[in-house]
């Protein structure tokens, strides 16, 4: 024989208030990822970049 035989209540009556920081949070979405291709383009133009200036400082003058 069940030991509580009375409905549960419709509306629970919280003790604490909520936290105004979690709802924000909880509506939050991630944004879209870098695919693998762009990652790879933005280091080859970072590492021609750096190519460049360091040719415009320090020029070669070797034969």
């Amino acid at each position: 024989m069940p030991q509580f035989t009375s409905p549960r209540p419709l509306q629970l009556t919280l003790r604490k208030p909520r936290n105004p920081l979690v709802a924000p949070a909880m509506k939050r979405q991630a944004g879209r990822h870098q695919t693998p291709q762009d990652a790879r383009t933005l280091r080859q133009q970072a590492r021609l970049d750096l190519r460049k200036l360091l040719r415009e400082r320090f020029p070669d003058d070797s034969p």
